[in-house]
C-alpha cells in the first residue's frame, strides 16, 4: 500500500528521524555536589528513586536495543555516550565492556562512536589506557582551566575539585592525545571570557563545548530577567534585553577568529559558521535540524536528553523503558515529535525572524515557560542575536578581504543589513552532522 513502512520495519511517526544518539546512564550519582547542577540541585526528582548504576541485564538489553533500531533504520553510524552522573564510578573496564558488547550487536557494518562525558577527577593513567584500548573516547566537563573557575565544583565534603579534574585532563593530553574528545564548559558572565578560553586552551583540548546553562523563562539564568515580553511590542528579537550571554561569547569567538591557526575547535562557533554558510548544522543549540538523541536510564527507563529536566519534574520522562518498548516507540512519543518538528514547534516570532535557519529558536530547554510549555522565544534570544549578527559580520569582513576565488561561497547576513532574509547555500545532499556530541 502506498505510504506504508517497507516490510520488516516497524512503523513510527511519519517524518520522524531515527535516532543516533543513544545517551547511557550507566551511573546515576555523582561524586561531586555541584551547586548550580540542573540534574541533582533542580527541579527534577527522577533520580532519586533509580538505582546508583544499571544493572548488568539493564546494559545487556540496552545494547540489544540500539542494535535493533540500528538494523531497523540501517544506519550506517551511530553515537554511543557513557553518562551519568559519573560513568566513571563503575569503572573504566565496565565502560569499555559495554562499548564493546554495543559494537559487537550493531555489527562490522556499522560504526559505533563511543565517548564518556566525565568531570575528569577520577581519571588515571590506567583508566585512560583502559578506555583508548575500548576505542572509548574521552570528554571532561570544566568550568574553567583555573581553580578559580571552579569553585562551584566540589564534592560532597566541600572540597574543591578542580587539581584532580586538570590533572586527569592533562594525563589525558599526554598520554592518549586521540582518545581526547574535549572539554565541555557552562557559560558563566560572570568570568573574564578571553581569560577563561586561553586558560582552557593550556589543557590541550581538541575541542571545546561552550553551553549556555539551562535556565528559562520561569527559572532564567544568572544575569537574566524572567517573565516573556509581549511578542508583538518587542520585533525582530526582545530589543533592549541585556546580552551577558552574547557579550561573553562574543569577546571569545574574536579571540578564536583571530588566532592566526586553528587552536582547537569551538564547536558552538563553527556550527554558527556552518549554518550562516548553509552547511548542515549538528547541535540542538542551533539550527533546525532533528534532534536525534535519546536517554536510557540506570533503570532501563528510555527518555528525552536530560536538559528538559531543568524545566521541571518529569520533563524528560516518556513513559517507556527498554524491556517493553523499543526506541521506536519512543520516537512516537509527542515530546520527542515536537523536538522533530523543526519550525513547526517554535513561537509565531520565531518562524518570522531573519535569523530563523541559523538560531532554529535555540536550545529547545530554554524556550519553557510554566503554564505555556516549550512554544516560546528563548531566554537567550537576544544574546543569539547578538552573537550570530557578530560572527555574520566577521564572515563579511573576511569575504571583503580575501580574493575572489577563495571567499566563503555564501554570507547569509551582514552588518549593514541586520533584518536581512537569510538565504544559505544548499547543504551537499550527503552530508550528515558528525556523531558523538551530547546535545
Amino acid at each position: 500500500m502506498c505510504g506504508a513502512e517497507p516490510a520488516g520495519r516497524p512503523a513510527r511517526a511519519p517524518g520522524a528521524v531515527p535516532f543516533a544518539q543513544f545517551i547511557v546512564k550507566v551511573h546515576g550519582r555523582c561524586n561531586l555536589a555541584c551547586r548550580y547542577c540542573y540534574l541533582y540541585a533542580g527541579p527534577d526528582r527522577t533520580w532519586r528513586t533509580r538505582p546508583a548504576a544499571a544493572s548488568p541485564g539493564t546494559l545487556d538489553r540496552a545494547a540489544d536495543r540500539i542494535a535493533e533500531h540500528a538494523r531497523a533504520h540501517a544506519l550506517r553510524e551511530l553515537a554511543l555516550v557513557l553518562h551519568g552522573g559519573e560513568p566513571l564510578l563503575v569503572g573504566a573496564a565496565r565502560l569499555g565492556a559495554f562499548a564493546d558488547a554495543v559494537r559487537d550487536r550493531a555489527g562490522p557494518s556499522r560504526t559505533v562512536h563511543a565517548t564518556v562525558q566525565t568531570n575528569g577527577t577520577l581519571l588515571t593513567e590506567r583508566a585512560i589506557t583502559t578506555l583508548a584500548g575500548h576505542s572509548v573516547r574521552i570528554g571532561i566537563s570544566l568550568d574553567g582551566g583555573l581553580a578559580a573557575h571552579n569553585a562551584a565544583r566540589t564534592d560532597h565534603a566541600g572540597r574543591p575539585s578542580f587539581a584532580a579534574a586538570a590533572r586527569g585532563a592533562r594525563l589525558l593530553a599526554a598520554h592518549r592525545p586521540e582518545a581526547y574528545a574535549g572539554l565541555l564548559t557552562v557559560v558563566d558572565p560572570s568570568t573574564d571570557p578571553v581569560e577563561l578560553y586561553e586558560s582552557l586552551l593550556e589543557l590541550r583540548p581538541p575541542a571545546i563545548d561552550l553551553l549556555l546553562p539551562h535556565g528559562n523563562w520561569t527559572s532564567p539564568p544568572p544575569g537574566l530577567p524572567g517573565g516573556v515580553p509581549d511578542p508583538l511590542s518587542v520585533g525582530p528579537v526582545l530589543a533592549g534585553r541585556p546580552t551577558p550571554y552574547g557579550d561573553w561569547l562574543t569577546a571569545v569567538f574574536d579571540r578564536w577568529w583571530r588566532a592566526g591557526r586553528r587552536e582547537t575547535r569551538v564547536r558552538l562557533f563553527e556550527e554558527c559558521l556552518a549554518l550562516l554558510l548553509g552547511l548542515p548544522g549538528a547541535t540542538e543549540s542551533l539550527g533546525l535540524d532533528p534532534v536525534n538523541a535519546v536517554v536510557v536510564e540506570t533503570d532501563g527507563a528510555i527518555e528525552q536528553v536530560d536538559s528538559l529536566k531543568s524545566a521541571y519534574d518529569t520533563a524528560a520522562a516518556t513513559g517507556l523503558d527498554i524491556r517493553a518498548h523499543s526506541f521506536d516507540d519512543a520516537l512516537r512519543h509527542p515530546g520527542v515529535a515536537a523536538r522533530q518538528a523543526g519550525a513547526a514547534a517554535l513561537a509565531a516570532a520565531c518562524r518570522a525572524c531573519p535569523l530563523l535557519a541559523v538560531c532554529g529558536g535555540g536550545h529547545y530547554a530554554h524556550r519553557y515557560r510554566a503554564g505555556h510549555g516549550f512554544t516560546q522565544r528563548s531566554v537567550y534570544c537576544a544574546d543569539l542575536d547578538k552573537l550570530i549578527r557578530h560572527v555574520a559580520a566577521r564572515l563579511t569582513e573576511a569575504a571583503s578581504a580575501a580574493p575572489p576565488s577563495s571567499a566563503p561561497r555564501t554570507v547569509a547576513l551582514t552588518a549593514a543589513a541586520p533584518h536581512s532574509a537569510v538565504a544559505p547555500a544548499p547543504a551537499p545532499p550527503s552530508a550528515a552532522p558528525p556523531a558523538g556530541a551530547v546535545r
